[in-house]
């Protein structure tokens, strides 16, 4: 087993299996994609910590736990179509591919769209389209979709995003309130988003979803 791999069972058996991150499915689909491939080189030996994990000066692959929590949450189907908000440099985008039919990985910063595109085709990760355009206006020309999962922490959730959602459709993220950043869930239920808060969660933000401020006179 080279250092990687075990490295890898090591975060599946003491981070995420005590976290809450059983599913067996979802175990088979993160140890089926190496991680280490997709962050910066001189990165790969911290690939496999317990954090959110730099891959450009703005950028980030969200910590195990969280990432994995909310895919739980998010419970992905077969037949599902994802659209993942923020990609990045295509990691978890690799793994979701391992858990739906088919996903949309969005990407604004066009060097990690590029990334992703050839990181994902290296691994032969054959269901995944990586589309570049603003995070926050989602893809709605490729939806509705079965899941959205947001890739960092946002303060709000765009109305036009929560719109690409199919009836019966999931949204997972972390949103900030307060300060305080909290797992989410939004599911549609007869045309209305019913949003719910899960865990605590801090994870780096997501660029584009800034609360917007008023003036203060």
């Amino acid at each position: 087993m080279s250092d990687f791999a075990a490295a890898r069972t090591h975060m599946i058996d003491c981070q995420l299996r005590p976290n809450e991150v059983n599913d067996e499915r979802i175990i088979a689909a993160i140890r089926a994609v190496p991680r280490e491939r997709f962050v910066p080189k001189a990165k790969r030996s911290i690939a496999y910590v317990d954090e959110d994990l730099a891959v450009s000066d703005t950028r980030y692959l969200m910590e195990p736990v969280i990432f994995g929590r909310l895919l739980v949450a998010a419970d992905i189907k077969a037949t599902d179509l994802v659209l993942d908000v923020g990609c990045a440099t295509g990691y978890s985008s690799a793994v979701i591919a391992g858990l739906a039919d088919a996903v949309v990985a969005l990407e604004e910063d066009e060097t990690l769209a590029d990334a992703a595109e050839r990181k994902l085709s290296e691994q032969d990760v054959m269901n995944v389209a990586v589309v570049k355009g603003a995070l926050n206006e989602g893809v709605a020309k490729q939806g509705p979709f079965d899941v959205i999962y947001l890739q960092g922490a946002v303060d709000e959730i765009p109305a036009k995003l929560i719109k690409q959602l199919k009836e019966g459709g999931r949204l997972v993220c972390v949103k900030v309130e307060g300060g305080v950043g909290r797992a989410h869930i939004l599911e549609m239920k007869q045309g209305k988003a019913v949003g719910r808060n899960l865990f605590d969660a801090n994870v780096q933000q997501l660029p584009g979803f800034e609360k917007e401020t008023g003036f203060v006179f």
